[in-house]
C-alpha cells in the first residue's frame, strides 16, 4: 500500500507526463507525444465512437499526425490538472486554423477554439495507459464552416 507522500509523488510524476503530453504537442513532435505511453496503450476520441478507438502508438498518432498536417498552427492552453489515483485529467483549449480539408470537414481557412477533456490514466511506472478525449464535436465542425 501507497503512502500518502508515495501517492503525492506519483500525482506530481503524472501530472508531469501531462504537461510533457502537451507541450509536445504544441511543437508537433507526435512522436515525443507516444513515447509517454506504455506500447500497449489505447486512446479514444469519445465524439468519433468506435471509429475514433484504437491504439495509442498508432491510430493516436495517425490522428495527431493528421490534425498537424491539416492544422498547422494548431496549439493548447493547459486550463487545468486534476489528479486522483491512477488518472489525471486535463482541461485544455485548442486551437488552430484549417489549412487542409480534415476528416470530411472541407477546408475554408477557418479559426477553431475548442475545450477539451483529456482524462489519462497510468501503470504502476507513470507511463500513459489509456487515453480518452472529449469536445464539442458539433461546435468544432461548426466553426470551421461545416
Amino acid at each position: 500500500m501507497q503512502t500518502a507522500q508515495q501517492e503525492s509523488i506519483s500525482a506530481l510524476t503524472r501530472k508531469g507526463a501531462c504537461l510533457a503530453f502537451f507541450n509536445a504537442y504544441d511543437d508537433l513532435d507526435t512522436a515525443r507525444m507516444i513515447g509517454l505511453a506504455a506500447p500497449n496503450a489505447t486512446v479514444h476520441f469519445l465524439p468519433l465512437g468506435n471509429d475514433g478507438r484504437g491504439s495509442f502508438w498508432e491510430f493516436g498518432k495517425a490522428v495527431w499526425d493528421l490534425l498537424i498536417d491539416c492544422f498547422p498552427d494548431i496549439s493548447n492552453t493547459v486550463d487545468s490538472l486534476t489528479a486522483k489515483d491512477d488518472r489525471v485529467m486535463a482541461n485544455v483549449t485548442i486551437e488552430g486554423t484549417q489549412a487542409k480539408d480534415f476528416m470530411g470537414v472541407v477546408s475554408k481557412g477557418h479559426r477553431f477554439t475548442c475545450d477539451h477533456i483529456f482524462v489519462f490514466r497510468f501503470n504502476e511506472v507513470d507511463q500513459i495507459q489509456q487515453l480518452t478525449i472529449d469536445w464539442n464535436h458539433a461546435e468544432f465542425v461548426n466553426q470551421l464552416g461545416g
